[in-house]
């Protein structure tokens, strides 16, 4: 596996997302912030299903310094069943109007693996990024929409689905097996014309708290695919059941594994705490700055 070195694994690479025209620099992280309009999501479910509390949100993690809000209508919490399209828009359009209005120029995206939903929130509400958590599985009209939406795609790793992915997941080993699966994933999305592509092994979707913290040590090998590596780890079960705590325990946890992504060269964290994750990125910034 590579060597962990933030400095040349990171700051090596001068990458940016195309964004309605505008770039989106990573040549330093990037903290994205996450908004649940569900009802059951495993941490926050149910706080953010009014629009108007859903705004607040958004207001509370700009001011913090949120580069990115991802927003999402789908559960993806272990055990969750799939939703329909039209569930998922009646979930996502009136908060998605509200903050529109509001943050015309904020760099949005919308965690869906629906392919009409990409569709719609792209048309109607200038969406910027889609973050899918099945990389197309899920729906086969998915990656044949985001060719001609021309937005940056977001592609994760899951074994299985939402439903049954926790059912005793098994690997021969877990960090070979996700840069195989996505060797071919990405190679199959560029011959079907998506060019902005970015990466997440997808932390806690059928993977065992060990599978886990195996791929945590040696997520720097990501950094071979050349493209932007996202991840989201934020206040999961790989965090609070090794603390044996809670997910609302699991800030602490969450904050440490940060870090330790941020020297794996991971560009893109999705995180519950914003303020919390800025600093981290703060605190990497300037280490990695003075270690250069």
């Amino acid at each position: 596996m590579p060597e962990n070195n933030a400095k040349d694994t990171f700051f090596s690479k001068n990458r940016s997302l195309n964004c309605r025209g505008r770039l989106l620099g990573l040549e330093t992280p990037k903290v994205m912030g996450i908004l649940n309009v569900t009802p059951d999501s495993f941490f926050d479910g149910g706080r953010y299903t009014d629009p108007a509390a859903a705004l607040d949100r958004v207001r509370e993690m700009v001011s913090e310094g949120a580069d990115i809000i991802d927003i999402g209508a789908a559960s993806s919490r272990p055990g969750a069943g799939l939703i329909d399209a039209g569930e998922e828009l009646t979930r996502l359009e009136p908060a998605l109007r509200l903050i529109r209005n509001e943050f015309p120029d904020l760099v949005l995206s919308v965690d869906t693996y629906n392919a009409e939903v990409a569709r719609q929130v792209v048309a109607h509400f200038e969406a910027d990024i889609i973050n899918d958590i099945s990389a197309g599985e899920l729906d086969p009209g998915m990656i044949p929409q985001i060719a001609k939406l021309k937005v940056p795609y977001i592609i994760m790793h899951m074994k299985g689905v939402p439903g049954d992915m926790q059912d005793n997941p098994v690997y021969h080993n877990v960090t070979d097996e996700i840069i195989q699966y996505f060797s071919q994933k990405v190679h199959m999305l560029h011959s079907e014309g998506v060019s902005d592509v970015l990466i997440d092994p997808g932390f806690g979707f059928g993977k065992t708290i060990d599978h886990n913290y195996e791929l945590l040590s040696q997520v720097s090998a990501f950094q071979m695919f050349e493209l932007p590596v996202v991840a989201g780890v934020s206040r999961k079960g790989m965090i609070y059941r090794l603390l044996e705590s809670s997910s609302e325990e699991a800030l602490n946890g969450t904050t440490a594994v940060h870090m330790l992504l941020l020297q794996g060269g991971v560009n893109i964290i999705r995180v519950h705490d914003v303020k919390e994750a800025k600093e981290a990125v703060t605190i990497f910034n300037q280490t990695v700055r003075k270690s250069g």
